[in-house]
């Protein structure tokens, strides 16, 4: 689970990122101006920071300027401000993606996956998660055991990885549609069974996933 830094002033923009960004799966701070933003991020350790530009006290600008003087923690400014020369200084000061107000939610987590990625591959973290006999390459979506590799869909490997990365809570049908289909699904929620069905098949004579009926589905916590 990444831990992600909401710096944005606008409490319901804020509120939206935050229940947004939590559900795709991360663990989420807030602050709504520049030297709480800089106190939170002196008091802990962040995967990452969406950042305004438009803040009070100290912008967002300032902010990345303390920041990146000492850590190279990725971050993404997301701001109303959508001229070329804001864009340029905000690059220029190292910031890893620039994003326009207004924006889509959907592309904004897609968009800060992919920084979440190429921060652990420069970091040497692990690409894997691991559950039991269970080995997720989150790179490949491949899954392996000791024995044999396991062949998914894609969709099928995003249901198993949501479900291991949240080990015993239980993720409604509406959770996962939510989460891996970004609302851009309107269809039946039952085609979340069907490919569960479809997993414990490929994943053979070990039942990882545990149905809550008439909840949803569950990996629960290793002993």
């Amino acid at each position: 689970m990444s831990k992600i830094l909401i710096v944005e002033d606008d409490l319901s923009i804020q509120a939206l990122l935050h229940d947004f960004i939590e559900e795709a799966g991360h663990s989420v701070a807030l602050a709504s101006d520049g030297v709480e933003a800089l106190a939170k991020y002196s008091e802990q350790s962040f995967d990452l920071i969406l950042l305004d530009i438009m803040l009070p006290k100290i912008d967002g600008y300032g902010v990345c300027e303390v920041i990146r003087q000492k850590s190279d923690v990725p971050i993404i400014m997301l701001t109303a401000l959508d001229g070329e020369e804001n864009q340029i200084k905000g690059l220029d000061m190292q910031a890893d993606d620039y994003i326009t107000k207004p924006f889509s939610m959907p592309i904004l987590l897609r968009k800060i996956a992919a920084v979440l990625r190429r921060s652990a591959k420069q970091s040497g973290e692990p690409q894997t998660i691991t559950y039991k006999d269970l080995t997720l390459d989150l790179e490949g979506y491949r899954v392996n055991t000791q024995q044999e590799n396991i062949d998914l869909t894609p969709r099928e490997f995003e249901i198993l990885r949501e479900l291991i990365m949240h080990q015993g809570r239980i993720l409604t049908r509406q959770n996962l549609l939510q989460t891996l289909w970004k609302y851009e699904f309107f269809g039946e929620e039952r085609i979340i069974d069907t490919h569960i069905k479809n997993l414990r098949k490929k994943l053979g004579a070990a039942d990882y996933i545990e149905t809550i009926r008439g909840v949803g589905y569950r990996i629960d916590k290793e002993n």
